[in-house]
C-alpha cells in the first residue's frame, strides 16, 4: 500500500519530497498502528547528524566558487593545456569540467556554471549547438565524482560508511570517465576533420604544466615532509600554503589555488588534520579567502547573496533526506525491504548479477528522481543485499552516485538536460538527441568501474581507509 501510495502521489505531479513525506503520513494514518506524530519524529531523527552538517558547507563552497569568477580561471587553464589538440574545446570542456569538479562537488552546477561559458565559445569556434550540448552534459557527470561531492556525503551517511574513502575512491575513475570523454572526443574529431582551436604555444602550454605540476608535487612534499622527515603537520602546511601563494603571486598561476581545493580538502582528511565536517568548513572558507581576498573578484555584497542562495538549496536538500528517512523508515518496518532482498537473493546470490541488475535499477530511478531523494530510497533496499554478498560499500556507493548522475541526462526528470537546453536555446527533444552518443563512454566507465572494483579502491586501502 505504501509504494502505491507513493506512485499514486508522484504520478499527480507533486514533487518527491512531499510524495515520500505524504505517502508515509497517509499509511500512517489509515493503519492506525503510529501516532501521526511519529512521521515528525522520524523526519527530524533522519536530518539530526553531526556528518550532514557537511552539506550545507560543501553547498557554500561550490556556490561560492562558481560566483567568484574562478570559472574563467578554470577555462584559461584548460585551454593553454589542451585548447591545441583537434577538437580542442572539446577537450578543454571536458579537463575544465574535470577541475571544475574538484570545487562545486554537483554535476547541475557545472552544467549551468562552466557549461554557460563552454557552449558559447565552442559555439563561436563554429561547433554544432548538438555537440557543444553533448560534451558538456557528459563531463557534467564528472562533478560529483570528483571529490568534493555532495551525493558521497548524503551516501556515507546513510550506509554508514567513510566520507573520506568514498573521496578518495572517486578520484581514479574521474579520471578515467574524463580520458574515455576525450577519446570519444578525439573520434568526433578524426570523423569531422577538425583541427585544433588556438595554436601550440610553447610558453602558454609550458605554464599550464607547471601548474599541474605544482598541484601533482606539492600534496606529495607535504606528505614527506611530515611523514617521513617528522616535522609539525599543521606547521608544515601553513609554511607550504604560504609558498604556494607566493609562487602564485610570481608567477601569475591561472588555476592552481582552485585545483588545490580537494587537494587540501582530501590531504587533510587522510592526514587527520580535519573531519570531513570540519573539511566542509575547510573549503569553504578556502573559497571565500580566494574570491574575497586572493582574488578580489567577490565584494561582500554577492557574498550575502550567495549565502541565501546556499541556505535555499539547503533547506531543499535537507527537506529531501527528512522526507526520505521517514519513507525509507516506513519500507523497512512495512517489511518491504526485506521481501526485496530475499527476492533479489532468490533469484541470484552472485555478486556480479546483482551488480547488474542494481545497475539496472539505479539508472532507472536516476531518471525520475534527484539523485538526493533516490540515494535515500536506494540506500536502505540495495545496500543491505549487497552487505550479505560481500561486496564494498565505497566500491558501491561509488557505483549508486554514477548511475544516478547517468539519469540526470535523461528525460522525463533530467536535470542537467534541462539546464542545459535552456543554456543551449535547444529543444528537449534535440538535447536528448545530442546527449545519446556521451552515453557510450559514460556506460563504458559504468561497465568497468562496476566490475572492476580496484580502480575506485586502490586509493582508500593505500591510505588505510
Amino acid at each position: 500500500m505504501l509504494k502505491i501510495l507513493f506512485l499514486l502521489l508522484m504520478s499527480g505531479g507533486i514533487p518527491v519530497a512531499i510524495a515520500m513525506a505524504g505517502s508515509s503520513l497517509i499509511y500512517i494514518l489509515v493503519s492506525g498502528n503510529l501516532p501521526p506524530f511519529a512521521v515528525v519524529h522520524r523526519m527530524i531523527g533522519g536530518i539530526d547528524s553531526f556528518p550532514l552538517l557537511a552539506v550545507p558547507f560543501f553547498i557554500l563552497a561550490g556556490n561560492l566558487m562558481n560566483n567568484a569568477g574562478i570559472t574563467n580561471r578554470i577555462y584559461n587553464y584548460a585551454l593553454a593545456l589542451v585548447g591545441w589538440l583537434r577538437g580542442g574545446l572539446g577537450h578543454v570542456n571536458v579537463v575544465g569540467s574535470m577541475v571544475f569538479a574538484g570545487m562545486s562537488g554537483t554535476a547541475i552546477a557545472d552544467a549551468a556554471g562552466l557549461g554557460t561559458i563552454e557552449i558559447k565559445a565552442m559555439r563561436d569556434h563554429g561547433y554544432s549547438k548538438e555537440f557543444a550540448v553533448g560534451v558538456t552534459a557528459a563531463s557534467a557527470t564528472v562533478g560529483p565524482i570528483i571529490p568534493p561531492s555532495l551525493p558521497f556525503v548524503i551516501y556515507a551517511m546513510m550506509a554508514n560508511v567513510s566520507v573520506g574513502a568514498l573521496f578518495l575512491a572517486g578520484l581514479l575513475p574521474g579520471i578515467l570517465l574524463g580520458l574515455l570523454m576525450m577519446v570519444t572526443v578525439a573520434w568526433f574529431a578524426h570523423r569531422n576533420k577538425w583541427g585544433g582551436d588556438i595554436k601550440f604555444s610553447s610558453t602558454r602550454f609550458g605554464k599550464a604544466i607547471i601548474e599541474t605540476a605544482v598541484v601533482a608535487v606539492w600534496p606529495l612534499a607535504m606528505w614527506w615532509l611530515v611523514k617521513d622527515v617528522g616535522l609539525p603537520a599543521q606547521a608544515t602546511v601553513i609554511t607550504g600554503l604560504a609558498v604556494l601563494f607566493a609562487a602564485d603571486r610570481y608567477f601569475r598561476f591561472q588555476a592552481v589555488l582552485p585545483i588545490m581545493t580537494p587537494v587540501l580538502l582530501i590531504g587533510g582528511m587522510t592526514a587527520g588534520i580535519f573531519t570531513p565536517t570540519e573539511g566542509a568548513i575547510a573549503a569553504s572558507v578556502w573559497a571565500l579567502f580566494l574570491g574575497i581576498v586572493w582574488y578580489r573578484t567577490m565584494t561582500w555584497r554577492s557574498f550575502v547573496k550567495i549565502s541565501l542562495d546556499s541556505v535555499e538549496t539547503t533547506a531543499t536538500v535537507m527537506f529531501i533526506v527528512a522526507a526520505a528517512s521517514i519513507f525509507g523508515w516506513m519500507l523497512t518496518a512495512t517489511g518491504v525491504t526485506a521481501a526485496i532482498s530475499q527476492w533479489v537473493l532468490g533469484v541470484t546470490k552472485e555478486p556480479w548479477l546483482f551488480l547488474l541488475m542494481a545497475n539496472a535499477l539505479m539508472l532507472f530511478v536516476g531518471c525520475f528522481l534527484e539523485p538526493t531523494a533516490a540515494i535515500t530510497i536506494l540506500v536502505p533496499i540495495l545496500v543491505p543485499i549487497a552487505q550479505q554478498l560481500g561486496i564494498d560499500l565505497v566500491h558501491f556507493g561509488l557505483i549508486m552516485v554514477l548511475n544516478l548522475m547517468i539519469g540526470l541526462l535523461h528525460p522525463p526528470m533530467g536535470m542537467v538536460l534541462f539546464v542545459l537546453a535552456r543554456v543551449a536555446q535547444l529543444s528537449v527533444e534535440r538535447t536528448t538527441m545530442a546527449i545519446l552518443p556521451w552515453l557510450v563512454p559514460l556506460l563504458v566507465a559504468l561497465v568497468l568501474l562496476t566490475y572492476v572494483p580496484a580502480i575506485s579502491l586502490w586509493l582508500p586501502r593505500m591510505a588505510g581507509l
